[in-house]
């Protein structure tokens, strides 16, 4: 709850109340005047992040999203093989310009590599950063900078991206470097692996591994041990900015919310809120900073939505974000921790912030903890049926997402547009 409430703070207008429903949206920021051809391109993909995402995070935020008023259109998403795509498919379609099957990293639908805009941006001399709350050789990040026929090949994504030309490799993974640290420290790289050595990061090429596997999710992240994605994205914007490739010839950013997703997968709706905000935080951050630059384009999407989440359920005309923001830990960490107390039932409670459990719901929240399975679906219940929220899926959907540009080039993006032709687009607008 406190992660949620700090990120609220930060981003609520005043006199705005999160039960209220959202605000007109806010208007356009103003620009310099600036050449069609952006000289820098940062793409920010909220993974697993739908329709009713962005109306959740405004609800709850109780003012417009930072990128709700850049709204240019939606991007349908399917991929080769199925209309459900996966995050590997959907990114290596923003990466390559082209459509392919789930699972592909970086690889056409016959399963040879693809260059993507990263690549190209390089081969033009531009910087180049990859930022993620994932592992960093997670799939989309992974799709950008790397070439395998799965995605499950973590460990050979890993030996790709440290030996590949990134400038900023930014997120979690670190299992996968274990053993690359040492050519990477040998091949010039300067390399952070918890919060006092990002803080310290200050020259290129610069890698971030924050965590073994994924960083935390907003909701349960202790600020001492790891930066915010708005941090993240600062400290990868000055390091490229500063850089004398991109002095020279610009840069390309791609910085994704992943985690948005991952409690998309789990129905855990405050911890999809929490990364919601995060991520809409950082857009906030490269807004600001590509207002001040005058030439750099910013493009915000999602690679794909998860979970069916609907804002409204069981016939009832309501729904109400204010619930959500009780909660203080995500459905992991609940958890984690009813498995070592006494009384789990009492974890629950407090976790979620309710006064009282619903009659039977103690009992039946003892008995589930053998079938973590069924613990959790509980919890999702306990937490999602108050503020009317409801789940489809466990997995993603073929639902469009929302597509948002701004800055020089934005004018390229506009209407329903396939996940590919956006990809197109992305190296059109850099001239590549």
């Amino acid at each position: 709850m406190i992660r949620i409430l700090v990120l609220l703070a930060s981003l609520l207008v005043a006199g705005c109340a999160v039960s209220q429903p959202a605000s007109a949206p806010a208007p356009v920021p103003s620009a310099p005047a600036s050449p069609e051809r952006p000289r820098n391109v940062i793409l920010m993909i909220a993974d697993g992040f739908g329709p009713a995402s962005a109306t959740l995070g405004a609800a709850a935020k109780g003012a417009p999203l930072a990128f709700d008023s850049l709204l240019v259109g939606s991007v349908e998403t399917s991929a080769t093989d199925s209309r459900v795509t996966d995050s590997a498919a959907g990114a290596t379609a923003y990466a390559c310009g082209l459509k392919t099957y789930n699972g592909a990293i970086g690889m056409d639908a016959d399963r040879q590599p693809c260059r993507t805009v990263l690549e190209a941006a390089e081969a033009r001399g531009m910087a180049t950063g990859l930022v993620a709350t994932s592992r960093i050789t997670h799939a989309t990040p992974a799709s950008f900078a790397a070439h395998v026929a799965l995605r499950a090949e973590e460990a050979e994504i890993a030996s790709q991206l440290a030996a590949s030309d990134v400038d900023v490799l930014f997120g979690g993974g670190r299992t996968f470097f274990a053993d690359l640290l040492g050519p990477m420290a040998e091949a010039a790289w300067h390399v952070a692996t918890d919060r006092a050595g990002f803080d310290a990061l200050d020259r290129l090429p610069a890698a971030a591994l924050l965590a073994d596997d994924h960083l935390a999710y907003e909701i349960d992240r202790d600020e001492t041990a790891q930066p915010s994605l708005a941090e993240m994205t600062t400290r990868a914007l000055d390091l490229l900015a500063a850089s004398s490739d991109a002095q020279a010839n610009g840069f390309f950013l791609m910085i994704e919310g992943s985690r948005v997703d991952h409690a998309g997968h789990g129905n855990d709706p405050a911890a999809h809120l929490g990364d919601i905000l995060a991520y809409d935080a950082a857009v906030a951050t490269a807004l600001a900073w590509a207002v001040a630059d005058g030439n750099t384009l910013v493009v915000s999407t999602a690679d794909h939505e998860t979970g069916g989440m609907t804002l409204g359920r069981d016939g009832i005309y309501q729904w109400d974000p204010l619930p959500l923001l009780a909660t203080t830990a995500s459905h992991d960490v609940i958890l984690s921790r009813a498995q070592t107390a006494e009384d789990p039932a009492e974890v629950v409670r407090l976790a979620l912030g309710l006064d009282v459990l619903p009659d039977g719901a103690a009992d039946a929240l003892r008995a589930a903890l053998v079938t973590p399975a069924a613990f959790r679906l509980l919890v999702r219940d306990l937490q999602s049926v108050p503020a009317g929220v409801a789940w489809a899926t466990s997995g993603h959907t073929a639902v469009d997402v929302g597509l948002y540009a701004f800055g020089p080039g934005a004018a390229r993006f506009h209407g329903r547009m396939g996940n590919d032709a956006v990809g197109r687009v992305l190296f059109e607008a850099l001239g590549l």
